[in-house]
């Protein structure tokens, strides 16, 4: 090929003596862009940033939780057939983590903890929308990283190279596929500023703008999955995720609807809305 992405040759990144696996690394990064982002919006509402570290340190650990579990379910093929070890499954440095689990077991731990702490949790689940987006979408990186969930074979200019050792099989003769973790890279940064632009233009009833990014973030998903050829369930003609992503995008838009048909956003504006809690357990 005369252009191409290269992948790289390995799935750790070395500074001196110490070895780090990069995708958790882009994980982690992701991780702190997000908790950053978020406490910086807090912070605009009048709430105490702080808050949204103590929440971190239980919601983190609870969607990386969510997330493998629903990859190990929903893949239990590569962990519990025949000639597969089962405790592969907690390898979670060797990829797989299903954004559905992730997102579904840390917003609900998330809010749980907020409750406790006394704080507005739909003003929190607004200044959670964007973030999330931007966490998954420096967090893809590491999809590249492990050369995995790239999609059919392309001779386009940014194909990208794939090593003989991770081509599926049938797929040998080809060495370009598309690289969908950056497609999904990509429009994860889109959904962060359709998020923010919806924010800005429309007056939403509050905690519904993280539905914008459920919404935003399927309507892409969709499309990336589809080009995928890595093992996965299939019903029908699509895997199982698309089906995910066309479920999830429907109820998340009616609900939208729903929620905000002739509503006012009970805040000004994102940048005055006032936090109704100071981050201690008392506060209620």
């Amino acid at each position: 090929m005369l252009a191409s992405i290269p992948s790289p040759s390995s799935g750790s990144l070395h500074l001196g003596p110490l070895q780090l696996r990069a995708y958790g690394l882009c994980i982690a990064l992701g991780v702190y862009a997000a908790v950053a982002l978020t406490a910086r919006r807090y912070r605009q509402r009048g709430g105490d940033p702080a808050l949204i570290t103590a929440i971190a340190v239980w919601a983190v650990p609870a969607g990386i939780v969510g997330a493998r579990l629903y990859h190990v379910i929903t893949d239990y093929q590569l962990y519990f057939s025949a000639g597969q070890h089962p405790l592969n499954a907690l390898k979670i440095w060797d990829g797989g983590l299903g954004i559905w689990g992730g997102v579904l077991f840390g917003v609900v731990v998330g809010a749980i903890v907020a409750r406790r702490h006394g704080a507005d949790v739909g003003v929190l689940l607004d200044c959670v929308a964007p973030a999330l987006p931007l966490a998954q979408a420096i967090g893809r990186w590491g999809n590249y990283f492990n050369q995995e969930l790239f999609g059919r074979p392309t001779s386009l200019p940014w194909g990208l190279r794939i090593s003989l050792s991770h081509r599926p099989v049938g797929y040998e003769q080809y060495a370009t596929f598309h690289p969908t973790f950056l497609y999904e890279s990509i429009w994860d940064l889109c959904v962060v500023g359709i998020c923010l632009l919806v924010e800005r233009r429309l007056r939403l009833r509050k905690g519904t703008l993280l539905a914008v990014y459920v919404a935003a973030y399927t309507f892409g998903r969709f499309f990336t999955e589809y080009l995928r050829i890595d093992k996965a369930h299939k019903i029908g003609p699509l895997r199982l995720n698309d089906w995910t992503s066309v479920v999830v995008f429907v109820g998340t838009v009616i609900v939208l609807v729903v929620t905000n048909r002739g509503s006012q956003r009970e805040s000004d504006s994102p940048e005055t809305a006032p936090a109704t809690a100071t981050g201690t357990p008392d506060s209620q």
